[in-house]
Order: structure tokens, then C-alpha cells, then sequence
């Protein structure tokens, strides 16, 4: 990606809140796997809807997604559910932003309380009509927990960072070492 000239001043900040969004899906038959809960991939394309809508939110145009960090499912989804899907955007860079997402789940025809039944970190980066980086406007933690979801978001970045430029190292080794595969 071409690196895109500091410039602080570029972009007002935005809360938290601005962008922070909420989908929910009704899960039917179709969404299933061979055990008969719902597919992980089917709830993954709805963590990546509701993600880059909230990055495009944040961004203000086009958000295309970079890597997913993580991807954890806590509780299988069932035909009938109603799931809905959490994300805001927790941390921003020049071009990049982090969304956290929360995935919950209900019996659509109970008054029962969601259950958490995933969670995700999703980094998507900004792009213009030429799919160049653009700027992001910074994100402004609101609240404790939005600040404590910053810090967290930063640590991911450091450890995504560290691990790209160790693979990048041993690869370089190998092929030194002609062992390249």
C-alpha cells in the first residue's frame, strides 16, 4: 500500500458512537451445516457486513477488509435464531481502523435474553476510487470500555505487526539458504 503523508490536521475525530452499528438476520434452514446448526461461514459474511459497514461509516466512503485478527465461536446458532450482529470501530490508523464485533443470538419467538455466541476483530483500510489508501478520520473513545478496546486494539496491531515481520524474516532466511519452497 502507498504510504500516505502525515497530516493531523486532515480529519476531525469521530466518537465511537458515530458509526457504531447493530444487524440482525433471522436464520433459517439455509444457513445450516451438515450438523445442523448454523454454517460459521454464514455468520462470518454477517460479521464482515456489519463490520465494513461500520468502517465505511467511520471512513466516510469505501472500506475494504485487510485481515480478520480473530474469529472466536462461543455457542452454536440454531435454525430460528435471531442473531444480531455488534461492531464499532475500536482503534484507527492513517488509512486502517480495527472493528471489534459481537455476535449474540435469541430464540426469535422467546423473550429470552441474547447470548453471546461470537466475537471478532476485523481491520479494514480505507480506500479511494482507485482502491489507493485514503485518510481515516481518528476514533474518539467515549467511555471506559471504549478506551480499554483501544488499548486492546492497539496491542492486536503491535502482535500483527511483530508477526508479519518475523515471516517476512524467516522467508527471507530460507531463500538465502535456498530452501524456499
Amino acid at each position: 500500500m502507498t504510504d500516505i503523508p502525515d497530516d493531523p490536521d486532515a480529519l476531525p475525530g469521530k466518537p465511537t458512537s458515530a458509526s457504531r452499528t447493530t444487524l440482525s438476520h433471522i436464520m433459517t434452514s439455509h444457513d445450516t451445516n451438515l450438523l445442523g446448526t448454523v454454517h460459521g461461514g454464514v455468520i462470518m459474511k454477517l460479521v464482515d457486513d456489519a463490520a465494513g459497514a461500520v468502517a465505511g461509516r467511520h471512513s466516510g466512503g469505501p472500506a475494504v477488509t485487510a485481515s480478520m485478527d480473530e474469529m472466536a465461536f462461543l455457542e452454536p446458532v440454531r435454525v430460528g435464531d435471531l442473531v444480531h450482529v455488534k461492531a464499532q470501530v475500536n482503534w484507527t490508523g492513517r488509512s486502517s481502523m480495527e472493528v471489534g464485533v459481537r455476535v449474540l443470538a435469541e430464540r426469535w419467538n422467546e423473550s429470552t435474553p441474547a447470548t453471546q455466541v461470537g466475537s471478532a476483530y476485523l481491520v479494514f483500510a480505507a480506500v479511494d476510487a482507485e482502491g489507493k489508501p485514503r485518510r481515516v478520520p481518528p476514533v474518539l473513545p467515549e467511555t471506559d470500555r471504549d478506551r480499554r478496546r483501544y488499548q486492546e486494539a492497539q496491542i492486536r496491531r503491535t502482535h500483527r505487526l511483530a508477526r508479519r515481520q518475523a515471516i517476512r524474516e524467516l522467508r527471507e532466511k530460507r531463500a538465502a539458504e535456498g530452501l524456499d519452497d
